[in-house]
């Protein structure tokens, strides 16, 4: 995926791209990833839309300032960057984090889409892992770990969101942006900025979404358990849930036709 173009906000970069034509489709990756976890379905669907994709701030090839890269502020980004782009009501495609800024821009700035199709998301409480809230106590500690350290538990974290094996493809890419002295600073800074509040301040306020929304999730997803996507199915989208069979939290490598099919034939035409 290449992200050739920045954008300010806030007198940060971000980094994004675009492919193909047709009505615009945005997608929104989540933690602690890039929107590398789109390469192996942007170019498929990028046959009926123009595809719009970005690194959230802090991720990525964006900047990863010692600054907020909460949940708090990356609503108003999303909000930037289809405002930037003059996109009033376009398909969205959104993941994990991604999921709990598409919900934010729409409830809390009242940000409207065309369709949305959610998939693991981060959304309903409780959310956040032991090894979350231990990094949240000691993030300075984590910032200095030897790189060699860092580099071995950020591995073993990443194969934790997956159900199948990541490839060593895989792996480099999503490592990469974490890898250097500012990477890995601004890796323990996200998970250290993690915190529920972002979350419910806009729970409350779920109810079917005034658009075709559609929410899918893997069954073995070790991150966010498939009764949550369940809940959150019922809330927002009118029960349609798809279960994704052999799927972890990282639907994007386990299963990548199964975000494809879903797209291409939402459960609301079926």
């Amino acid at each position: 995926m290449e992200l050739p173009n920045r954008f300010d906000f806030r007198g940060h970069k971000i980094a994004w791209g675009t492919t193909g034509q047709g009505s615009p489709l945005v997608l929104v990756h989540g933690t602690p990833f890039s929107s590398q976890v789109w390469r192996k379905i942007a170019p498929l669907l990028a046959t009926r839309w123009k595809v719009y994709y970005f690194d959230l701030l802090g991720y990525g090839l964006s900047d990863k300032p010692d600054a907020d890269v909460s949940l708090g502020v990356q609503n108003q980004l999303l909000v930037d960057m289809l405002r930037f782009w003059e996109l009033e009501r376009p398909d969205v495609l959104c993941h994990d984090f991604g999921g709990s800024t598409v919900l934010r821009a729409h409830f809390l700035n009242g940000v409207q889409y065309r369709s949305v199709t959610i998939f693991d998301a981060v959304a309903l409480a409780p959310w956040g892992s032991p090894f979350v809230a231990h990094v949240r106590h000691y993030e300075e500690a984590f910032r200095g770990l030897p790189a060699y350290a860092h580099k071995a538990l950020l591995r073993e974290y990443l194969q934790t969101s997956a159900h199948k094996k990541l490839s060593e493809e895989a792996l480099d890419l999503y490592m990469k942006p974490w890898l250097t002295e500012e990477g890995q600073a601004g890796f323990y800074r996200q998970i250290a900025q993690m915190d529920q509040k972002f979350t419910d301040e806009v729970e409350p306020q779920y109810q079917a979404l005034n658009c075709p929304t559609q929410v899918l999730w893997g069954e073995e997803d070790n991150w966010i358990p498939f009764e949550r996507g369940k809940v959150l199915s019922n809330l927002i989208a009118d029960g349609r849930l798809t279960a994704i069979p052999n799927a972890g939290h990282l639907v994007q490598e386990d299963a990548p036709e199964a975000i494809v099919a879903a797209m291409l034939n939402p459960s609301w035409d079926r």
